[in-house]
Formats: structure tokens, sequence, C-alpha cells
């Protein structure tokens, strides 16, 4: 466990040394063009950033009341077990988009277990808390006061779920897939292809660097590109 915790801390590390796009455009070399999030979906803070295997959590539309619901691992909270150290909490909302699925609380009770965010296509609440909590990035939909209960439950930890994309309807995001987001938007990443999206960034990283130094001593922006092929 200490190695599998310490080599997610490392390939988060590497993910915050770089930005969405560049990442992105590594996805798009790999045929894998349609792994953004929902443009709407951002931080409530800019400056936001976040990267971790997702611990994904499944809402579906759901009126019962607490005594008719009978999945008891959601319904005691002691689903909150099954977090470890560096995931983020990322929530597909099926689509119900008044309520607040997430707030301050599940936020404490996921960061105490490990989580680093929360992602959520959907809602969420306590937004003037959470904005204030140290080092727990939130990315969302849009923010609401309504309580979620008797309009949507939780209806799968851990498994596959649905998230709204930019250039798809849907994405497949499964357990352990990575999520890194920062001001521009929200990308995932499928857990096989991580560390050849690392190697391959921070390669590109690499060039940029070369290309904006080159550029900023003077060198002519055409040159530049010809010389390394990436603007």
């Amino acid at each position: 466990m200490e190695r599998h915790t310490a080599a997610i801390a490392a390939a988060a590390a590497r993910f915050q040394k770089l930005y969405t796009a560049a990442v992105y455009d590594i996805l798009d070399e790999m045929g894998l063009p349609n792994q953004c999030m929902d443009l709407q979906i951002r931080g409530l803070d800019r400056n936001m950033r976040i990267a971790g295997p997702a611990f994904t959590v499944a809402c579906t539309l759901d009126v019962r009341e607490d005594h008719e619901y009978d999945n008891e691992e959601v319904r005691t909270f002691t689903f909150f077990r099954r977090m470890y150290p560096g995931c983020v909490v990322l929530i597909s909302a099926a689509g119900e988009r008044k309520a607040g699925h997430w707030g301050e609380l599940m936020s404490t009770g996921s960061k105490a277990k490990g989580a680093v965010g929360v992602v959520v296509d959907g809602g969420i609440r306590d937004g003037n808390i959470l904005i204030g909590m140290e080092n727990w990035p939130v990315f969302t939909r849009y923010l609401s006061p309504i309580e979620s209960r008797k309009r949507t439950r939780i209806s799968g930890i851990e498994v596959p779920i649905s998230i709204t994309g930019t250039l798809t309807s849907q994405i497949r995001v499964d357990p352990g897939d990575w999520i890194f987001g920062d001001m521009d938007g929200v990308i995932t990443i499928p857990a096989n292809k991580v560390e050849a999206v690392l190697d391959r960034a921070e390669e590109i990283m690499g060039i940029e660097n070369r290309s904006r130094n080159e550029i900023r001593a003077g060198g002519d922006v055409a040159d530049v590109y010809a010389k390394y092929g990436r603007l």
C-alpha cells in the first residue's frame, strides 16, 4: 500500500508541473481526442489544479426517503473507508442539474481519508466554505443551495461512470483512471496510458520551453517553429 501511495504521489507531482493543454495534445496524438470533460466543469478558483486517480461515484435520480434506501454502504457512509491517499473523488450526477451533489462535510470526510480533491459533473453546496478549504481543489458544473436527498442518490461506488464530454456526449471513466484539471478544464487519462502520457508531455514541455526562450531572446517565430515543430 505504501508503494502504491508513493507511485500515485510521484505521478501527481509530475502532472502538477504540466498543464492540461499539453496533456490533451498528447492524448490527441495517441488517438484519444475525446478525453476533455464538458468545459462548464471548472474550478471554484482559477488557480485550482487537481491530479490523481479517480475514485468514482455514480448518482441517479431517486426520490426515496432514507428508510426506503437499501444501499447500506451509502446509507451509513461507510464507503468513505474505501477512499485512499491521492485519489480524486469524481461524481457523475446523471444529468441532474439543480441539486448540490457534494458539499463541505463530504469533502472534509474525503480529505481525511487521503483524497486530494473533487470533480463533480453536477453541483456542489457550501461553496463559500469549500473555496476556503486548504489544499482542496473543487471542480464543478455549478453551485446550488438545494439538498440532493430525495432528489438524487449515490447508486454506485468505484464503478465505471459516464461523465459529460466536450467533443463527445459521454466519457467513460473507470476507477483508477487519472483526472487532471486546471483553469483550462478537466481531462481524464486511461490508467494504462498515464506513464506514456507523462513521458511525452514532459518531452513536449521541454521543447516548448526552449522555443519560448528563443523567441523571447529575439528569435524569429517562423525559424523557431521550423526548428522545433511546435508553438
